[in-house]
């Protein structure tokens, strides 16, 4: 399955770029392709390009704040979950993906 995804937290410093590392590693582990772009205090970071959203399956959205350029998902399939759960639940969020989303 090919996620792509946007991780942003309030302060814009130490979640964001925690569930980014964390989505990764999972969607990784469960033998994903998954670019993550990150929002916050110092502006956007590995910015998703229009290809790695055309060719995405599913958008994680890691948020706990408004988030720049959610237009460019309009279409795709998208899981909305706190910072916090990526965080603490990633591998979980992962399989429910697998189990609920049809690629």
């Amino acid at each position: 399955m090919n996620i792509v995804g946007i991780a942003a937290c309030v302060a814009g410093v130490a979640h964001t770029y925690i569930a980014k590392e964390k989505l990764i590693k999972a969607a990784q582990k469960a033998g994903h392709i998954i670019s993550m772009e990150t929002q916050g205090q110092i502006g956007t970071e590995d910015e998703l390009s229009s290809e790695e959203i055309k060719n995405a399956d599913v958008v994680i959205l890691a948020v706990d704040t408004a988030i720049k350029g959610r237009d460019r998902f309009t279409g795709k399939k998208i899981v909305e979950v706190p910072t916090e759960v990526a965080v603490h639940s990633s591998g979980k969020l992962i399989k429910h993906i697998e189990e609920n989303i049809d690629s």
